[in-house]
């Protein structure tokens, strides 16, 4: 499922995003964030992440650098 999760979010950053003018209030931008949370996380824990990230991005956050945290390898 996270190779469909990035296959569509390839073709939002190819084809989707050209079009509309930037409005992403984060570094790195949402789609972005959200392609490296599907290549490290399970998809359930990337969707989450990721549905968090974009429901944070709006005029009234004042966004700014928020990195992808790094996984905690709990032994």
């Amino acid at each position: 499922m996270n190779r469909l999760a990035l296959l569509l979010i390839f073709l939002y950053q190819k084809i989707v995003s050209p079009i509309l003018p930037p409005a992403c209030r984060f570094t790195p931008s949402c789609s972005e964030y959200a392609k490296e949370a599907f290549q490290t996380y399970s998809f359930f824990k990337a969707f989450g992440m990721s549905l968090r990230r974009i429901s944070r991005c709006h005029p009234l956050h004042e966004g700014g650098f928020d990195p992808l945290p790094k996984p905690t390898n709990k032994s």
